[in-house]
């Protein structure tokens, strides 16, 4: 066999790491669950330390630096995982070498592999998903990690301290509760350092909705990644009766399978953090449709709003679920195969994960509302696959419409986003080629077609981002893509806004403050450079801005917060505060 070139063996592509499957709390006769989950393969330092992901494990309680994890070379090029488990032996249960658990839990070089499997697994969904490398919101390439960060039941993300800081506490019965330890917790942090490197602009004071989206994307993400890992599914599904080849019906309703810990977020955190709580920190899925949720006070609190997104995804994903089973039908009296309910369960979350990431492309750069991701799931997913025969789109669209969520103004009835008709836009002055990656040449296709894509003229207009694309749908359908973004914005003082865009402020505001109003767009190019789509907020846009500027004032966001990671790291605080709402 003939090797790379500089290398005694071919490359690969994943690398085996051991993780703790869900937390140290989940456990199957009375051991913890664990899993091996591949990862990208890549050259690794101490820390871990590759190239996306560098792991500083530093405590600033007890300012101690702990020892880095180094993980070996093995024969065949890879690298040793020191905590994987002995293979299987005739199909029998690995055995567990003496005090395995423990050492699970109170190693610091485990709990340094933990968070740098979990967050570089999330990292090569989202860019599976879209089909390119994905920056983090941070600056620079590699994000720091540091799985014992402070002594605080928090976890955050900072952009501006380029980083992912873990916590930990003492709960019940003086035991240590590792935040780093909860693959729930880990993978939700991980996703608002992506989201950020793909909508940066999510962060910033803007609406209720923006304020939550951030919350309840990374609540989705967390909760479908579970399901890809079929050994845990399939123990958890009737964890405490006796396993075997088939299940009961029993547990595969969907008011059982809400109450399952796969459905629930942060066991160990939510039982750990108030002695009352006997569930998830968070269940959003147990949440009652057919209310107005959309216009209650009590939900405008970010958590509490981003839990109807959560809500609506998981409500719709339990009903792909079980009408995939249906069509399998039962093997015997009232039970299914084991090995099919988790495959079964395995496609749907894995599709759903997919269009969730996906769609992030097809929403406008600033000022998102859960309409628009609403219109830009099923837009996106409608491209993909436009043979809809598992009804995805019409299980989301029945249940964002249960938790009081409409698609956005101007879709089509069906709430996808309407195509660009494309008349009067101008080609001829820009270039193929360098439209499919030039910021400078977007920004001249957009110069030249203000009118034709209504752009107002006044105000800067900057594109961030221009980034090709390949999605592969799941009959192996490949749609090659370019995303640009744009933004504009303008400043102005509030006396101001009701002459020049007719935008009402609120009455106590101060006619000299200086008030920065935003729009932008996201255009959907083909593979040949003609425009399908413009999912645009415009900057005119009198109702939006209105709102808006309410908001941010009554809620004191116009006072200027710069420091949005610690902004995140006081709303997660809050929240894990909170005691536990009932239904």
């Amino acid at each position: 066999m003939r090797h790379a070139r500089g290398s005694r063996h071919s490359p690969v592509n994943t690398q085996k790491l051991t993780i703790i499957a869900q937390d140290p709390s989940i456990r199957i006769g009375g051991k913890i669950v664990v899993s091996e989950v591949d990862v990208p393969a890549e050259e690794l330092l101490a820390g871990p330390r590759g190239y996306r992901v560098n792991v500083i494990d530093f405590d600033t309680a007890t300012s101690t630096l702990y020892k880095p994890a180094v993980l070996k070379r093995a024969r065949d090029g890879q690298y040793e995982d020191p905590f994987a488990l002995p293979p299987k032996a005739n199909g029998k249960p690995r055995k567990r070498p003496k005090g395995y658990d423990k050492t699970l839990v109170s190693d610091p070089t485990f709990h340094a592999q933990n968070v740098y499997a979990i967050v570089m697994r999330t990292l090569a969904q989202f860019e599976f998903a879209l089909g390119r490398r994905v920056p983090w919101g941070s600056q620079g390439h590699q994000i720091h990690v540091a799985p014992h960060a402070f002594a605080d039941a928090n976890a955050f993300y900072s952009r501006e301290h380029r980083g992912i800081f873990f916590g930990y506490f003492t709960g019940p019965s003086n035991r240590t509760i590792y935040t780093c330890l909860s693959h729930d917790v880990v993978a939700h942090e991980a996703t608002h350092a992506i989201l950020d490197g793909i909508r940066s602009r999510y962060l910033e004071p803007s609406s209720p909705d923006q304020a939550a989206f951030h919350e309840g994307f990374a609540d989705i993400i967390a909760l479908l990644s579970i399901f890809s890992l079929p050994d845990l599914v399939g123990q958890l599904l009737d964890r405490g009766t006796p396993r075997g080849r088939m299940i009961s019906k029993a547990h595969l309703t969907t008011e059982a399978l809400k109450k399952s810990v796969l459905l629930g977020l942060a066991e160990e955190m939510g039982v750990g953090l108030s002695a009352g709580r006997d569930s998830a920190l968070r269940r959003s899925a147990k949440l009652k449709p057919g209310r107005p949720y959309m216009s209650m006070p009590e939900f405008s609190e970010e958590h509490d709003r981003g839990e109807l997104l959560v809500a609506a995804m998981m409500n719709a994903f339990l009903e792909i679920w079980m009408s995939r089973l249906k069509k399998i039908g039962f093997v015997a009296a009232g039970k299914r195969d084991r090995s099919l309910v988790v495959e079964e369960g395995a496609r749907a979350a894995g599709h759903l994960l997919t269009m969730a990431i996906r769609a992030l492309d097809y929403c406008p750069p600033t000022d998102i509302t859960f309409a628009d991701y609403l219109s830009a799931l099923l837009t996106v997913d409608r491209e993909v696959v436009p043979d809809d025969k598992y009804g995805y789109r019409a299980a989301l669209l029945t249940h964002f419409n249960n938790f009081d969520i409409r698609h956005a103004r101007g879709a089509d009835k069906d709430g996808t986003w309407k195509q660009f008709d494309g008349q009067g836009l101008v080609y001829a002055r820009t270039h193929f080629d360098s439209m499919l990656r030039d910021k400078e040449e977007v920004f001249r296709f957009i110069w030249e077609n203000r009118k034709a894509l209504d752009i107002d003229d006044r105000g800067y207009v900057e594109v961030q981002s221009v980034r090709p694309s390949i999605r592969i749908g799941p009959d192996g359908f490949t749609l090659r893509e370019t995303v640009a973004e744009y933004v504009q914005i303008m400043t102005l003082q509030a006396r101001e806004l009701k002459t020049a865009f007719k935008i009402t402020s609120p009455p106590d505001l101060p006619p000299t403050m200086r008030i920065r109003i935003f729009g932008g767009g996201a255009l959907i190019f083909d593979e040949y450079g003609q425009l399908k789509y413009k999912i645009a907020n415009r900057i005119e846009d009198a109702r939006r801005q209105t709102a808006r500027l309410k908001y941010l004032w009554e809620s004191g966001a116009l006072d200027g917060d710069q420091d949005e990671g610690l902004r995140l790291a006081r709303l997660h605080r809050a929240r894990m505060a909170r005691p536990e709402r009932s239904e």
